[in-house]
């Protein structure tokens, strides 16, 4: 439904699901924090059309922060490598490995089948509460396992 949702609002998305070897959705993401901050979501990975695995996301921040925000994002891999360093490793790690670029309102005008270089884009969606920034920077990634 989040992904859904977030094609019906944001049309460069949905051309960049039509094209993408996987999509990794994460609808629900709670951040808070005074000072010390963490955040927690779960996910899905749909490879055409359909789930293809599980996972956790992850994340703590320090310095200038305080308030409990709500939000969602959706990761578009590219590329096969980007998809494929994603299931290999023990916890991907955004901002270290794949090239990643955070589509925001004014890039996604202008984003095109032709002007896509980059391996994983990021949509964030759905944010409520107050908090000082949002960043996907540093936020890691694990795959959950099937019990």
């Amino acid at each position: 439904m989040a992904l859904d949702s977030l094609y019906a609002r944001t049309p460069a998305a949905k051309t960049l699901g039509a094209k993408a070897r996987g999509v990794l959705v994460f609808p629900s993401i709670v951040k808070g924090g005074f000072i010390f901050g963490g955040e927690f979501g779960e996910g899905a990975l749909f490879r055409g059309g359909k789930t293809s695995g599980y996972y956790n996301t992850t994340g703590v921040s320090w310095g200038f922060q305080a308030g409990l925000q709500k939000y969602g994002y959706a990761l578009f891999f590219m590329t096969d490598s980007a998809l494929t360093y994603l299931n290999k490793s023990e916890g991907f790690e955004l901002g270290t490995g794949p090239s990643l670029v955070v589509v925001d309102e004014g890039f996604g005008k202008k984003l095109s089948t032709t002007t896509l270089r980059d391996d994983v884009y990021a949509f964030i969606f759905s944010q409520k509460g107050l908090m000082g920034g949002i960043g996907l920077q540093g936020t890691k990634i694990t795959r959950i396992n099937p019990r």
